[in-house]
């Protein structure tokens, strides 16, 4: 059985199905990382690690977050699987609030963020490819589980990571979309890189929470974003409930192994 791990992303900190959870503080090379751990209430003999990327309170902007220490830390557990969750801003029209996507590709707009482990310290020169960045196996297992749960799920989307922690302009927006950007968000990347170095299959849900900046009519807020969550959160708790058991099975997927730094 593979330990699977779940990273929540904005509005998503609530390990209610698990049984009787425990934080720990993981130290890693890069820092500290804290996480909460336990059986599945469903399925007690399989534990999953609850990862809240931005801290107790929504205390960390996405450009602080310990990017390195969180992966390393699922890593250090015995992590194979990461599902994360993510609110983002639609750039696609066919992609309305509500809407839940399975990424399969980003592009990469952050500017000053640690964004990999190959950091030349351990005398190597590593380039990782990144082809397939979300693991194809895993998403298909989480868009099958939202079908079996009543909750549609696209299959396939470009996230644009922006640095934050403010919002894109709308003249950014139109630039994104014109790449070939389908959402946008402040988080996936370097999380997903991170995850492939270490070899870690990682997939993600991103929770569509408005329309981006000169889609939008309005003026975007982070309470709107909070409160769209909130209303969805009951949609994305109910796929992650009916996946994670098909997660923590072994299964052949087309990811590589990755090849971790040297670390003490």
């Amino acid at each position: 059985m593979a330990r699977v791990g779940i990273i929540g992303g904005t509005g998503v900190y609530d390990p209610s199905w698990l049984v009787n959870p425990k934080e720990q503080i993981i130290e890693t090379p890069y820092g500290k990382a804290q996480i909460i751990e336990g059986p599945l209430r469903s399925r007690p003999g399989q534990s999953v690690v609850f990862m809240n990327r931005h801290g107790a309170g929504h205390s960390v902007p996405p450009h602080q977050v310990n990017y390195r220490a969180n992966i390393w830390a699922l890593k250090s557990l015995g992590v194979k699987r990461v599902i994360a969750t993510a609110a983002v801003g639609s750039l696609n029209l066919a992609m309305p609030a509500g809407s839940m996507v399975l990424v399969d590709q980003f592009l990469d707009f952050t500017k000053s963020r640690p964004d990999t482990f190959f950091d030349g310290s351990d005398g190597r020169v590593v380039h990782t490819d990144m082809s397939s960045p979300y693991c194809r196996a895993t998403r298909s297992r989480v868009q099958a589980a939202g079908a079996r749960a009543g909750v549609s799920l696209v299959m396939g989307g470009v996230y644009v990571t922006t640095e934050g922690p403010r919002f894109e302009t709308a003249a950014e927006i139109r630039a994104y979309r014109l790449l070939g950007g389908d959402v946008v968000g402040m988080t996936s990347v370097p999380e997903v890189v991170l995850a492939r170095e270490l070899g870690i299959c990682y997939a993600t849900v991103a929770m569509v929470t408005n329309f981006a900046a000169g889609i939008s009519q309005t003026a975007l807020t982070h309470q709107e974003v909070l409160e769209v969550m909130g209303s969805n959160a009951h949609r994305l708790r109910e796929v992650l409930l009916e996946v994670l058991p098909d997660v923590g099975e072994e299964f052949a997927c087309e990811c590589p192994a990755g090849e971790p730094p040297v670390r003490s």
